[in-house]
């Protein structure tokens, strides 16, 4: 048995019959490299030899009575292998669209939370004798960083790797904790939750007086201020319908974009972002003359051992910047986003990495839930302003090939969740040569969000273009890096 943290239970608590609270994987595989031949059999087996390298994959929810406490992780003691893996056939002629539509249908229906919270669909028919695999797992599970470093454990780095010499003999779940024992454990927790409550606001007192100082007396540049972005025809409620894109470019010609401008990866991520969110808002009649805002999650794990070790999948918080989508030029509006991003990093510092997990943990399971289903019910994403546009997570991938059940991987593209009033979710995952771009929308809010996948090369070629005539004009940084950890999902 383990109990949830504060934030990792928020994901529960803020999913409705629309916002659906689970991350996706779409990945394609090249079966030709599977020797003897692709199987969903051998699909199969592969889970089944590696679920013990994952526990969470065979834990399920136990919620404490009256929800007076966060639930806890209990081991399924009716863990059905067969529930969880599937297969599913592609419509022809399987093509990357075919295939997008297939994600978007599994994407579109919530997790049973009576099972683990996780579903892998084998996506059989894909054009060119390509394989999909769609790996949908609830976001108290995982985060961004958490779920890549999950897929490595039925990944190889090579077709026909030897067996396992740590193999399960006979896996016997745990007994599950009785309603006492769980009321116990929650009643324990509450009693501290005054002292709690204290040092947390006090905490939140100081970190937003620094914030305040570093604005107002030291006039140091911070985040993009929420509830400021303009709201555009994705700002909106969503519906239980799900729409998804892809999108690749070349990872060296970002690398380069960055040499010379002297930004970031992440800087140039979300430069092509702008840009082709600027071509789909024109396309549209709407672009407004105001910056967009993103929120963009960190990953705050430190890779220390006693930080890896403590409990929660999530360790994640995020920050505020500006797109200076109301800038025309693109090495301008690079250079922009630049300075947006170490403002909004230095201001993230002052906030602290803890912020969210320490109000995570005083999250009121009936109240959050209650406030959830009214902000969707009653449209109020709809009636004040713009908190920010969309999400945008860039999350490093490995730079080597690997492979599944023998099959190589080809391409993998990311999808984090979507939120009434901001319908958009961009996630950039880096694999060997390339960056996957995946778009995950509600097709009611972003019918033509393919228009916006194919503006992603455009934009790459503008912005390097603009690079190329005008390198002399874009100095490099000479403030210091920050090196904040790596961006995750939502």
């Amino acid at each position: 048995m383990e109990r949830m943290t504060g934030l990792d239970a928020s994901f529960l608590y803020f999913e409705t019959r629309t916002m659906h609270m689970h991350v996706v994987a779409a990945i394609v595989y090249d079966p030709s490299t599977v020797e003897g031949g692709y199987s969903f059999q051998k699909v199969k087996d592969t889970f089944a030899e590696r679920l013990h390298l994952v526990p969470m994959l065979r834990r399920r929810l136990a919620t404490v009575p009256f929800n007076v406490g966060h639930p806890v992780w209990v081991e399924d003691e009716n863990f059905d292998l067969d529930y969880h893996v599937r297969r599913i056939g592609c419509p022809a002629p399987g093509g990357e669209e075919e295939f997008a539509d297939v994600v978007a249908d599994i994407a579109s229906r919530r997790l049973d939370r009576t099972r683990p919270l996780w579903e892998q669909w084998i996506v059989e028919g894909l054009e060119n004798g390509m394989i999909g695999s769609v790996m949908k797992m609830h976001h108290s599970t995982v985060d961004g960083v958490s779920g890549a470093n999950m897929l490595i454990h039925f990944l190889d780095l090579e077709p026909s790797p030897p067996p396992k010499e740590d193999a399960e003999k006979e896996w016997k779940p745990e007994r599950a904790p009785s309603g006492v024992t769980l009321m116990a454990g929650a009643l324990a927790g509450r009693a501290m939750r005054p002292l709690r409550l204290t040092r947390q606001v006090t905490s939140s007192m100081l970190r937003f007086g620094n914030i305040l100082f570093r604005r107002w007396v030291q006039r140091t540049p911070g985040m993009a201020t929420p509830l400021t972005a303009p709201r555009t025809s994705f700002n909106t409620t969503i519906t239980p319908h799900r729409k998804v894109a892809f999108s690749h470019i070349p990872l060296d010609e970002v690398k380069a974009i960055k040499n010379t401008v002297g930004c970031t990866v992440n800087d140039v991520v979300l430069a092509v972002t702008s840009g082709a969110l600027r071509i789909y808002l024109e396309q549209g009649g709407e672009q407004p003359d105001r910056s967009l805002i993103a929120c963009v999650p960190v990953s705050v794990r430190t890779g220390d051992d006693d930080d890896e070790d403590r409990p929660g999948a999530n360790k994640v918080s995020a920050l505020f910047t500006s797109l200076a989508t109301d800038i025309d030029d693109p090495l301008d509006r690079l250079m922009r986003i630049h300075h947006a991003n170490l403002g909004a990093k230095g201001e993230h510092k002052a906030i602290g990495a803890d912020f969210l997990r320490g109000w995570g943990e005083l999250a009121a399971p009936n109240t959050f839930s209650l406030a959830a289903r009214l902000y969707t019910g009653l449209h109020l994403s709809e009636r004040h302003p713009v908190i920010h546009n969309l999400v945008i997570s860039n999350v490093p991938g490995p730079p080597v090939p690997l492979y599944f059940s023998g099959a190589r991987l080809v391409a993998l593209y990311p999808l984090g969740p979507i939120f009434d009033g901001a319908a958009l979710n961009l996630t950039v995952l880096s694999y060997l040569d390339s960056l996957y771009w995946g778009f995950h929308t509600s097709p009611e809010a972003m019918p033509r969000v393919w228009d916006l996948a194919h503006a992603v090369p455009e934009a790459l070629a503008e912005l390097r273009k603009a690079v190329e005539s005008g390198a002399a004009r874009a100095e490099p940084a000479t403030e210091p890096q920050d090196p904040t950890a790596e961006q995750a999902p939502a």
